[in-house]
Protein backbone atom coordinates (compact mmCIF):
# COMPACT_ATOMS: atom_id res chain seq x y z
CA UNK A 1 0.00 0.00 0.00
CA UNK A 2 1.43 3.89 -1.13
CA UNK A 3 2.04 6.18 1.55
CA UNK A 4 0.34 9.46 0.88
CA UNK A 5 2.52 12.58 1.17
CA UNK A 6 2.46 14.82 4.20
CA UNK A 7 0.21 18.08 3.20
CA UNK A 8 2.33 20.12 6.48
CA UNK A 9 4.04 22.25 3.86
CA UNK A 10 1.39 23.60 2.11
CA UNK A 11 -0.71 24.14 5.50
CA UNK A 12 2.24 25.75 6.86
CA UNK A 13 2.11 28.30 3.96
CA UNK A 14 -1.59 28.82 3.96
CA UNK A 15 -1.52 29.58 7.86
CA UNK A 16 1.42 32.28 7.24
CA UNK A 17 -0.18 33.71 4.34
CA UNK A 18 -3.59 34.05 6.45
CA UNK A 19 -1.26 35.74 9.59
CA UNK A 20 0.52 37.71 7.27
CA UNK A 21 -2.52 38.83 5.28
CA UNK A 22 -4.36 40.18 8.66
CA UNK A 23 -1.48 42.05 10.21
CA UNK A 24 -0.97 43.57 6.60
CA UNK A 25 -4.56 44.87 7.29
CA UNK A 26 -4.15 45.72 11.11
CA UNK A 27 -0.68 47.95 10.18
CA UNK A 28 -2.95 49.67 7.01
CA UNK A 29 -5.52 50.79 9.31
CA UNK A 30 -4.15 51.77 11.98
CA UNK A 31 -1.47 53.81 9.86
CA UNK A 32 -4.56 55.31 8.04
CA UNK A 33 -6.23 56.32 11.55
CA UNK A 34 -2.67 57.48 13.13
CA UNK A 35 -2.16 59.69 9.98
CA UNK A 36 -5.80 61.00 10.40
CA UNK A 37 -5.90 61.70 13.64
CA UNK A 38 -5.04 65.14 15.25
CA UNK A 39 -1.71 66.76 16.00
CA UNK A 40 -1.36 66.69 20.20
CA UNK A 41 -0.33 69.96 21.46
CA UNK A 42 2.57 69.25 23.49
CA UNK A 43 3.19 72.26 25.15
CA UNK A 44 1.29 72.95 28.58
CA UNK A 45 0.21 76.26 29.81
CA UNK A 46 2.15 78.05 32.50
CA UNK A 47 0.10 77.89 35.85
CA UNK A 48 -0.30 79.69 38.77
CA UNK A 49 1.59 76.73 40.61
CA UNK A 50 0.93 74.73 43.84
CA UNK A 51 -1.74 76.73 46.16
CA UNK A 52 -2.42 75.34 49.41
CA UNK A 53 -6.00 75.70 50.20
CA UNK A 54 -8.25 75.17 52.98
CA UNK A 55 -9.06 71.49 51.77
CA UNK A 56 -5.28 70.84 51.06
CA UNK A 57 -4.42 72.56 54.72
CA UNK A 58 -7.39 69.56 56.25
CA UNK A 59 -6.38 66.37 54.12
CA UNK A 60 -2.76 67.37 55.59
CA UNK A 61 -4.11 67.69 59.23
CA UNK A 62 -5.84 64.52 59.10
CA UNK A 63 -2.66 62.88 57.82
CA UNK A 64 -1.12 64.21 60.81
CA UNK A 65 -3.93 62.78 63.19
CA UNK A 66 -3.20 59.06 62.07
Amino acid sequence: MKKQASDMGRRQLLKAIAVGSAAGAVATISGQALAASPAVATTTEKGDGYRETDHVRSYYASLRNK
